[in-house]
């Protein structure tokens, strides 16, 4: 069951969700055939749940929306951003820890 607090982002709610966000965004960049994506969605779910009304959080399928993963340089996945002010302000490659996602995530918040 999908967790209510991960949105799924599109080229079609992307500008609206993360570049006119008020608040941080994070983007998880994924694929459903990319095995350290599939380990660190329980994480992505956590951190949805902890920082719910404060950061947006949620995931962008590269497969689906390759505008977006060409437009981000996405080369490697998975590849979590932190959106701030519509721009990327930090950006993560690989499968990181959920206390890495969080202290990244904390730092946007100060």
């Amino acid at each position: 069951m999908a967790n209510p607090n991960v949105m799924q982002f599109t080229s079609a709610n992307w500008e609206q969700e993360v570049l006119k966000s008020s608040q941080p965004v994070v983007v998880d960049f994924w694929a459903p055939w990319c095995g350290p994506c599939r380990l660190l969605t329980p994480i992505v779910d956590r951190l949805a749940d902890q920082f719910a009304g404060r950061v947006k959080i949620g995931k962008l399928n590269i497969d689906d929306e390759q505008d977006l993963a060409v437009r981000y340089k996405v080369m490697s996945i998975p590849r979590v951003f932190i959106f701030q002010g519509g721009e990327a302000k930090q950006q993560v490659v690989g499968l990181k820890s959920e206390a890495e996602l969080t202290e990244m995530i904390n730092k946007s918040l100060t």
